[in-house]
């Protein structure tokens, strides 16, 4: 009991130390109640609809339909149970009823040519790497929506983050080009002969966050049709989260297929998946969004005294439209992320045991090693990109994008990913990680966390980590958690989750569906989609 006593309250006064809709399992019935015949339900419905066919000349096969469709869906109600027990922190027990589905529909028109287009769509995204990424697969579906030629979008080498990168330094153009081509017309530039022949530079203007396609066709299409080149700036989150499904496909294939990160980006971060791999069959990756600029910007308060409130109260000087904040109020409110010393302890109620090992994403942190001690004590396990690449980091060390990129991919090939915040890369992976079989994927239940971490050390470590784990249910990344409409459709890509056939699950010869075995279907509808490349364009 002492052991875990330890845990709430870390010793050495450390710095931070304190669409297819989905189906719903869980049952609200508060009361055990008697199990119901449902053969004999069956067999009542097919003595009153054959009855009923008697007058109205339904035919035999009308009831074998009914039949077996109300078994199928008992067949799932029979999972309801299986909820009730303790969680499977490692992996999502429904994640085999589900698959990424994204796939182009046979009426979906063909991209129109370039010469037969509405002119050249230029596109600048804003922020950093997992925010273009998100402008970039909107921009996509907004090319299409104005049946314009994309023209490969340009990155922002303004932002926080100063990367000077390009489109191409990060990912793929020729994959990019080719995967996307039966839907949209991708070029790498307008050409030269058009550009000389224009009597005005490109029209440029904002478009308000979240359009609806219908705004792009009142308002942008004209000024696209009369000036021919058009560019929209600051483009991010532009896009309306509810569209058409079709386009929400689009949306996926762009962002889950399309966007393929360059060849040494790629092979370095699954040089440090293998690496992860070889020390451990599974691993967590935690990503700690914790820099300065992000704290300041909360208006929260994390325990660093005096030094803490005066550099942070500096760089909150930057937006002058920030107000002064309680940050008490802030943290009861679950607005302040959890610093690295809570997240380990929520890993730990949640079941995670010391010898897990994890890696830690992130950038800068405040307070640098002595914020991250307190997490390193919990789980000694500890590995960053820094430790694990060595020499094979220096060619990337100046370019934040690609280091994010980096670490994109070995968070995405973990077993569980956390994160202490809602911001770009977690809403991004929390996707991804959906659409490609439900990888357990933990965001911390802010609201309920917050005011807890606050009354910690009010309690013993066994009321501590029950509290946890009833705040974090809904919170894990289980299917059920997706209900169209809520959140960003970036988080949420319920258009393109798919409920597999019952068949595929209780097909004894294909085995555990999240297994090698009976995963094989959906990388083969995975390589349906994708276009055959020549050896050149293959090339990053």
């Amino acid at each position: 009991m002492s052991d875990k006593l330890a845990l709430l309250q870390h010793p050495g006064g450390s710095l931070l130390s304190h669409k297819p809709e989905c189906c719903k399992w869980r049952s609200s019935a508060a009361q055990p109640r008697k199990p119901i015949s449902w053969s004999l339900i069956c067999g009542l419905m097919l003595f009153c609809l054959g009855m009923i066919s008697l007058f109205t000349g339904h035919v035999a096969s009308d009831l074998e339909w009914y039949s077996q469709r109300l078994m199928k869906r008992r067949s799932y109600f029979k999972l309801e149970g299986i909820n009730k027990g303790p969680i499977d922190i490692w992996q999502s027990d429904y994640a085999k009823y589900f698959y990424g589905c994204s796939k182009r529909s046979r009426n979906f028109p063909l991209a129109i040519r370039e010469r037969s287009s509405n002119g050249y769509l230029l596109i600048a995204a804003s922020g950093g790497l997992n925010q273009q990424r998100t402008g970039i697969s909107d921009a996509v579906v907004v090319a299409r929506i104005l049946n314009a030629t994309l023209v490969i979008p340009e990155l922002d080498h303004r932002s926080y983050w100063k990367d000077d990168s390009d489109f191409a330094n990060i990912f793929d153009v020729n994959w990019f080009i080719s995967y996307l081509a039966k839907d949209v017309t991708i070029v790498r530039r307008v050409p030269d002969k058009f550009m000389r022949s224009m009597d005005k530079p490109p029209y440029t203007m904002r478009v308000p966050r979240k359009s609806p396609p219908e705004y792009y066709l009142d308002q942008v299409l004209p000024i696209l049709q009369r000036r021919s080149v058009l560019q929209l700036t600051k483009f991010d989150y532009r896009l309306a989260n509810n569209i058409d499904d079709e386009l929400q496909k689009l949306r996926c294939r762009a962002n889950y297929h399309a966007l393929r990160f360059t060849k040494p980006i790629q092979e370095l971060g699954q040089k440090l998946v293998t690496r992860m791999r070889a020390m451990a069959n599974r691993f967590i990756a935690v990503h700690l969004r914790f820099e300065p600029d992000m704290l300041a910007f909360s208006g929260c308060y994390f325990g660093g005294g005096d030094k803490e409130r005066n550099e942070l109260g500096e760089i909150r000087k930057r937006w002058e439209t920030l107000t002064d904040v309680d940050a008490d109020e802030e943290r009861r409110r679950g607005r302040c992320p959890l610093t690295p010393h809570e997240v380990g302890l929520m890993l730990r109620a949640l079941g995670f045991a010391n010898d897990s090992y994890i890696y830690v994403a992130s950038g800068e942190i405040y307070g640098g090693e002595e914020t991250l001690r307190p997490l390193r004590d919990l789980f000694p396990n500890f590995y960053t990109k820094e430790m694990l690449a060595n020499e094979d980091l220096k060619p990337f060390l100046p370019f934040s994008s690609r280091l994010a990129a980096i670490d994109y991919i070995v968070c995405d090939e973990s077993d569980v990913f956390v994160t202490n915040n809602n911001g770009n890369m977690a809403k991004i992976l929390a996707g991804r990680r959906r659409y490609m079989g439900h990888k357990r994927t933990v965001r911390p239940n802010a609201k309920r966390l917050g005011p807890l971490m606050m009354e910690r050390d009010e309690m013993d470590w066994d009321t501590f980590a029950r509290k946890v784990k009833a705040f974090q249910k809904g919170f894990m990344g289980e299917p059920d958690e997706m209900r169209p409409g809520r959140g960003e459709f970036h988080e949420y890509p319920y258009s393109c989750i798919c409920e597999r056939p019952l068949s595929d699950v209780v097909d004894n010869k294909r085995g555990d569906p999240r297994s090698e075995q009976g995963n094989q279907g959906l990388r083969e509808r995975s390589k349906e989609e994708e276009p055959v490349l020549g050896a050149k364009d293959n090339e990053a």
